[in-house]
C-alpha cells in the first residue's frame, strides 16, 4: 500500500499516527490497517512522530498544536472546523460511533488530503455539513432527550423505554443505554449549543440534573 501526496505528486508508504484508548484502539484494528502502512500509537509521554496524518481520537487537540501542515483528524462533536486550526478534519468518535461502518467527517479545509488518508486506510467515510452534533448525534441525543422528557412525566420506567426501542426500531441501544455509553454530559453539552438555533433542542430538567451530577 502507498500513499499518494498530490503535494509532491510522489507514491510512498504511509505513516499515521493514532492518538486512541483502549477501547478506540480494538475497533480501529478491527476495521482494518492495510498492510503498508505503519502506525505510531501514541502514549502519554511520547514524542510526537513524523506522520502523514494524525488522528486524534481522545479529542485533546493541544497535544497535536505543532502540526501545521498534515491532516488532524479529531474527535470533535461539539465544535465547528470555524473554532479549530485549519488542518483539523472533525470526526465524530464519540463512544458507539466509532463501531459504525461509517464515520462521520466534516471540514472544509484539508479536503482532499483528508480523502486521500481515509481512501488508503480502506475506512468507510461521508462528508457531513461542518455543524455541531454532525448528523447521528444530533438525532441520538435528541431521541435521549424525549425519551428523559417522558421519564421526568413518569411515562415508564429507563429500562422499559430501553427495551421498548430495541424491539420497536432495531436499535442496538435504548435512549438511556446510549446516554450511558455517550455520557450524559456530553448530551447535555450538545443539546445546549443546538438549543442556541432551534429551542426544539431544549435539554429536559430530569436529563440537565443528571448531566450536572455527573
Amino acid at each position: 500500500m502507498h500513499f499518494y501526496d498530490p503535494a509532491n505528486l510522489n507514491l510512498r508508504s504511509m505513516h499515521i499516527a493514532i492518538q486512541a484508548n483502549t477501547q478506540q484502539k480494538e475497533l480501529l484494528l478491527q476495521k482494518g490497517i492495510p498492510a503498508g502502512i505503519s502506525v505510531s500509537w501514541l502514549v502519554e509521554g511520547m514524542a510526537l512522530p513524523v506522520a502523514d496524518a494524525y488522528f486524534d481520537f481522545l479529542g485533546t487537540d493541544d497535544v497535536f498544536a505543532t502540526v501545521k501542515d498534515q491532516p488532524v483528524f479529531i474527535n470533535e462533536v461539539l465544535r465547528t472546523g470555524r473554532q479549530l486550526p485549519l488542518n483539523c478534519i472533525r470526526v465524530n468518535a464519540w463512544n458507539s460511533f466509532l463501531e459504525r461502518p461509517v464515520l462521520e467527517i466534516a471540514g472544509e479545509h484539508n479536503r482532499a488530503a483528508g480523502e486521500n488518508i481515509l481512501r488508503s486506510l480502506n475506512w468507510k467515510y461521508q462528508w457531513v455539513p461542518d455543524e455541531p452534533g454532525f448528523i447521528a448525534a444530533r438525532i441520538v441525543c435528541m431521541i435521549i432527550n424525549e425519551a428523559y422528557f417522558a421519564l421526568g412525566q413518569e411515562l415508564s420506567s429507563k429500562n422499559e423505554m430501553d427495551i421498548a426501542m430495541k424491539l420497536g426500531t432495531n436499535y442496538p441501544m435504548g435512549p438511556f443505554e446510549w446516554a450511558e455509553q455517550i455520557g450524559t454530559r456530553r448530551v447535555y453539552d450538545l443539546l445546549k449549543i443546538l438549543e442556541r438555533e432551534d429551542k426544539r433542542y431544549t435539554p429536559s430538567g430530569l436529563l440537565e440534573k443528571e448531566a450536572l451530577q455527573s
